[in-house]
């Protein structure tokens, strides 16, 4: 399995229609590019963790995406739903992290 972890803070001066915009083409993607295994989007949950005070920045969202391999996530990348959203985070994101993983059952 490949995840793609997608670590992100929008624009603080972005509008509230431009981030239910963005929220929505994540929402396109994860229903509608075939490749897509899962999909979870969610707010950062903070609880008084040690390793809480070593984070230098804030990410108050992430998007966690599996697919079965690597050309799943590739087919992902040029899906053209994919091109509609990631020109929304470049255009609303402040600062954000993207990471793709080989993951295996322990």
């Amino acid at each position: 399995m490949v995840v793609h972890l997608v670590l992100f803070r929008p624009k603080s001066n972005a509008s509230e229609p431009d981030r239910q915009a963005l929220f929505d083409a994540l929402a396109v993607a994860a229903k509608e590019i075939p490749s897509v295994r899962r999909f979870h989007i969610g707010n950062r949950v903070t609880h008084g963790a040690s390793y809480e005070r070593m984070m230098n920045q804030d990410f108050p969202f992430a998007a966690v995406i599996e697919f079965e391999d690597l050309a799943g996530l590739r087919a992902y990348l040029a899906h053209p739903k994919h091109e509609k959203l990631g020109a929304l985070f470049y255009q609303l994101l402040e600062v954000g992290l993207v990471y793709d993983y080989e993951a295996r059952p322990l």
